[in-house]
């Protein structure tokens, strides 16, 4: 039993050693990533076709080509050919949206009264597009499977092959609206969704400062929570930080 022990330690040691090769984009942050890239494509693939069969897909009406067409123009700024970009827009009165490893956006109807114009349902898009680029929710399954002591194969396959992974998989890339407003990550993952998010809206040509409307509007009428408490960094902080990255930007 010490042996199978000590085994595991070192395996989850050598695993941290070889995730910490993992950097965010933009912000250059080292990151734990115990899963391939390849494993997280398709895990998102079928959780994203679960999701559409689930769901009642809006086709072809203004809000959906729009929602669509904000994201082509962000995924085209974001530069990362192993994606195959999709957009689509659900019905759902959530406030929520989020984007699957290799590029599955899914928006909720319940997001577009709160995102008043298209610079600020970019402000949507391109925070979830920036958890998918940094691979947010890699990161938190993989803390998850440190924190259990599991990956001694060092492999996740797909959920069909490992269904105690789901539930962790679900949670990580904010799969249905129980989770919360948006994505559900940490408050450093998301404050860094945020600075990502700011910087390809700006490659994209869209308005920085309807980012800070748009926090804004989601902002209002909620109690805010005690930060220590919270996944999410607040409302104040989050809106003073956006200022700060913006003022970066136009300051160079």
């Amino acid at each position: 039993m010490k042996t199978l022990k000590k085994s595991i330690l070192f395996l989850i040691v050598i695993s941290i050693f070889v995730g910490c090769t993992h950097k965010a984009p933009y912000t250059n942050r080292d990151q734990l990533i115990l899963i391939s890239q390849e494993e997280e494509l398709a895990l998102g693939e079928s959780s994203y076709k679960k999701t559409l069969t689930e769901s009642k897909v809006i086709k072809n009406t203004k809000d959906s080509n729009k929602v669509k067409q904000i994201g082509e123009k962000i995924a085209k700024v974001a530069n990362q050919k192993d994606y195959k970009w999709e957009f689509n827009l659900i019905e759902n009165e959530a406030k929520n949206a989020f984007c699957l490893p290799g590029g599955k956006v899914v928006v909720y109807t319940g997001i577009l009264k709160v995102a008043k114009n298209d610079d600020q349902l970019a402000t949507v898009i391109s925070h979830e597009i920036a958890h998918a680029l940094a691979r947010h929710g890699a990161e938190r399954v993989s803390a998850s499977m440190l924190s259990q002591g599991i990956q001694v194969l060092g492999n996740i396959a797909l959920s069909t092959q490992a269904p105690q992974y789901s539930k962790t998989f679900n949670i990580a890339y904010g799969l249905g609206s129980q989770y919360g407003v948006l994505m559900p990550y940490g408050r450093m993952q998301e404050s860094e969704a945020d600075e990502i998010g700011i910087y390809l809206m700006h490659k994209a040509g869209y308005n920085l400062n309807e980012a800070l409307k748009f926090w804004e509007n989601m902002s209002e009428g909620k109690k805010e929570s005690i930060e220590f408490f919270s996944t999410h960094p607040n409302s104040t902080t989050r809106i003073e930080n956006i200022k700060n990255i913006i003022k970066k930007i136009q300051n160079k």
